[in-house]
């Protein structure tokens, strides 16, 4: 009788792959998590199947780590203004702790790897939504979660494509600024001096 595939040790693999693809991005062969992890392509296998079935549970192991820190910087705090929690999030979404899974997620927009996984356009969206409506809701406007997630997307994907943190960071500054203003402008300098 063989031997029965180890729920540790897959654990323990799969953080492995997930850290290098999220240092690396997604691999085309199998032979560079398996050094990453110090085991074998062979071991690799064992645990997950096939190569695209472990590359699809790096993607989700990767995507519930994004969702679990980033989601945390969505909720809305009882101690300041809610475009400055915003603002927090956006800082660390595009700085060094969000730019590994920005840059892994990107390539789920080329068609190869999108095959992967054939929904994560529409899960990366709605996926968002909740977090964003219930801290929306603290300022009395949860219906405009679609509208924030938007422009947060629309300036990622601007910064993906050119690299202008400063005119992006701005841009984000300037739409808090006018859900300031929807909110009577009493935030607006509460945000000003946490930026500085």
């Amino acid at each position: 009788m063989g031997r029965q595939p180890q729920p540790e040790i897959r654990r323990r693999l799969l953080d492995a792959c997930t850290n290098y693809a999220l240092e690396h991005g997604l691999p085309d062969r199998l032979e560079p998590l398996a050094r990453a992890t110090g085991t074998s392509t062979r071991m690799l296998i064992y645990h997950f199947g096939t190569r695209d079935a472990l590359l699809r549970a790096v993607l989700g192991h990767a995507r519930q780590r994004q969702l679990d820190t980033f989601g945390a910087l969505l909720h809305a705090r009882p101690d300041e203004p809610y475009t400055t929690t915003l603002h927090n999030a956006w800082t660390s979404m595009t700085g060094p702790d969000g730019q590994p899974f920005l840059r892994m997620f990107g390539q789920l927009r080329e068609s190869s790897v999108q095959q992967l996984w054939p929904g994560f356009r529409r899960t990366a969206t709605t996926d968002w939504l909740g977090p964003l409506a219930d801290g929306l809701r603290s300022i009395g406007r949860h219906e405009l979660a679609t509208l924030v997630l938007a422009v947060i997307r629309g300036l990622l994907m601007d910064l993906d494509a050119t690299a202008d943190t400063t005119r992006t960071d701005q841009a984000f500054r300037h739409f808090l600024d006018t859900l300031d203003h929807r909110n009577g402008g009493e935030h607006a300098s509460a945000r000003r001096v946490c930026e500085r």
